[in-house]
């Protein structure tokens, strides 16, 4: 529609210049949108607002010049000027007969717009520290890290989901400890837990799959850094079996995995030190290591190395090595997914990176605001260092995997959640999950019945005519035939809440479209049947389509 309008556009403004009435060509900054009021039309140019310092004439008055000089195609029914110089267009019922049978043609491409073009992608999400089982916070990271790979990758984007996780500072020392004192009690010996040590069932399970696999021989060494080093290992591998087990329960998946400890033992984080050191970026007092803040626009020093016997860095200063890594594979976008308590954390990395003279344009930070769980009305209260957490897998148990995808979708990531989970397990309207996938149950419904009274869809749907379809027909496909341009936008913007806010929109129209009694698919009026059906079959696809790129399944039943 687009491109038609542009091109309609652009021709009558040449008409408009040989007449002598114009004197610009047409702009290459002029727009063309949907109206935000339907009443409006399906699409408008604000080009007469463009061209008005060009023209030194009032906007309304070179639109209603362009507007004179339109030729418009059978595919446009109308064209007329409002506001301060808008032209809208309203497209004929050919037109979106057309964009039907394109969308039936063409398939998937149709709904998933090709605008990547192969370039380079790299999506960093989830990130989870190995030291407990994935909560339920861990989830909207994990979901919409995922669902943002999905939607480049569909539209032609190359690839790469990547998992960055810390293994090498004190939170992962307090694990290997925690596991030992653990292991310790299990042969029934003296143990204290370290303080701020992990509690939890899980930190059992691992000690006891350590005395299976080492008996008593690990106990008389369990001071020793080595044995310490043993106990880590175990139960950072014993984790990420778990993350990944659940990771699978909601279709995620990873390409990459690359940890602090590599970065500190290739040198990488030596290097970072040095550089930052080499411009004079590096303060040094009350025992640590700072990167100075000043010069850099930070409202205070950033802490690189810690004090003390170990001078263990933070974690930011092999943040910063890995976003160099990141640049040098030569991404064309990379993307973090962080919570907000990460905001400060980032700008000291980004502007580390750019001193050491890496271009941060390609780097994307998708900030996301935390989940609270409500049941009944009342918040769910959970600790993770006490281990009185809701873990992901419960809440998948409790809900199902495509609840808690959607439901962790259907706000922007900007915004705090409440996840209701009265609301996740009931199958009504108000469930908008349940509304969405309802709707393409409901479909499928009408197909089976087709079958059985002998009224399927011919082979060729080409030969269907679409003329019968009614006003109220065209205005249902009119909000289908958008999904594209929402899938685009998503991707555009990286605000995948965009597809379940449409998809929803798109089901309500078609369930109350539906729930009329006139408006039965199947009648005794065969062509208008066929006309029905076809728009049915395409309704079907687009929001099977959507879903699938939300990582959420599409039921032929419910």
């Amino acid at each position: 529609m687009k491109d038609l309008i542009v091109s309609i556009l652009n021709a009558a403004i040449e008409r408009s210049r040989a007449a002598g009435q114009l004197a610009t060509a047409p702009p290459a900054a002029a727009s063309v949108e949907a109206p935000k009021d339907p009443a409006h039309g399906d699409a408008a140019s604000n080009v007469a607002l463009v061209m008005a310092r060009g023209e030194k004439k009032p906007p309304r008055a070179i639109a209603e010049i362009i507007r004179a000089r339109l030729e418009l195609p059978p595919e446009v029914a109308e064209a007329a000027v409002a506001g301060a110089g808008f032209i809208n267009f309203r497209m004929a019922p050919a037109f979106w007969h057309g964009e039907l049978r394109r969308a039936a043609a063409e398939g998937e491409r149709f709904w998933r717009p090709q605008i990547g073009a192969a370039r380079k992608v790299q999506v960093e999400f989830l990130s989870a520290n190995p030291t407990g089982p994935l909560t339920v916070g861990h989830g909207r990271n994990a979901v919409l890290g995922d669902t943002l790979a999905r939607m480049h990758e569909a539209t032609g984007f190359a690839v790469t989901r990547e998992y960055y996780f810390n293994n090498g500072g004190r939170q992962m020392k307090l694990l290997g400890e925690s596991v030992r004192a653990r292991y310790l009690e299990e042969l029934g010996r003296p143990a204290a837990m370290p303080e701020d040590g992990y509690q939890g069932e899980y930190i059992r399970d691992i000690a006891r799959a350590m005395v299976q696999r080492h008996g008593e021989a690990l106990a008389d060494a369990a001071g020793e850094s080595k044995t310490l080093e043993i106990f880590r290992a175990a139960a950072e591998e014993a984790i990420f079996a778990d993350i990944r087990r659940t990771c699978e329960r909601l279709g995620i998946r990873f390409d990459v995995y690359t940890n602090e400890l590599d970065l500190i033992r290739g040198g990488q984080v030596d290097a970072v030190i040095e550089g930052l050191r080499a411009r004079g970026l590096i303060a040094e007092y009350d025992g640590a290591l700072w990167l100075k803040g000043e010069p850099l626009g930070l409202p205070k020093d950033r802490v690189l190395v810690r004090s003390g016997p170990g001078r263990e860095p933070t974690y930011r200063t092999p943040d910063i090595a890995y976003h160099i890594e990141k640049l040098r594979r030569g991404f064309d976008s990379v993307i973090d997914v962080f919570g907000a308590d990460h905001i400060a954390e980032h700008q000291g990395v980004l502007a580390a990176v750019k001193a050491l003279g890496h271009d941060v344009a390609p780097i994307h930070a998708i900030i996301y605001q935390f989940v609270t769980l409500t049941r009944g009305g009342e918040k769910v209260k959970m600790s993770t260092r006490k281990a009185t957490y809701v873990t992901l897998d419960q809440l998948v148990d409790e809900v199902g995997a495509d609840v808690v995808r959607f439901f962790f979708l259907f706000r922007k990531h900007d915004s705090h959640l409440d996840f209701d989970l009265d609301l996740a397990k009931r199958q009504a309207p108000e469930n908008p999950v349940f509304y969405v996938q309802y709707a393409h149950a409901r479909l499928a419904s009408v197909f089976r019945e087709a079958e059985k009274k002998g009224m399927g869809l011919p082979a060729d749907r080409s030969l269907i005519d679409l003329a019968p379809l009614s006003e109220e027909e065209i205005g249902l496909a009119r909000k289908l035939i958008g999904l594209p341009g929402v899938v685009r936008g998503a991707v555009e913007s990286l605000e995948p809440h965009r597809v379940p806010f449409y998809l929803l929109e798109l089901a309500g129209d078609f369930h109350r479209y539906y729930n009329k009694p006139s408006n039965r698919i199947i009648s005794e009026q065969r062509e208008l049947s066929l006309a029905r059906l076809f728009l049915a079959r395409v309704l079907m696809e687009g929001i099977t389509s959507g879903l699938g790129l939300l990582g959420v399944s599409a039921p032929d039943r419910m």
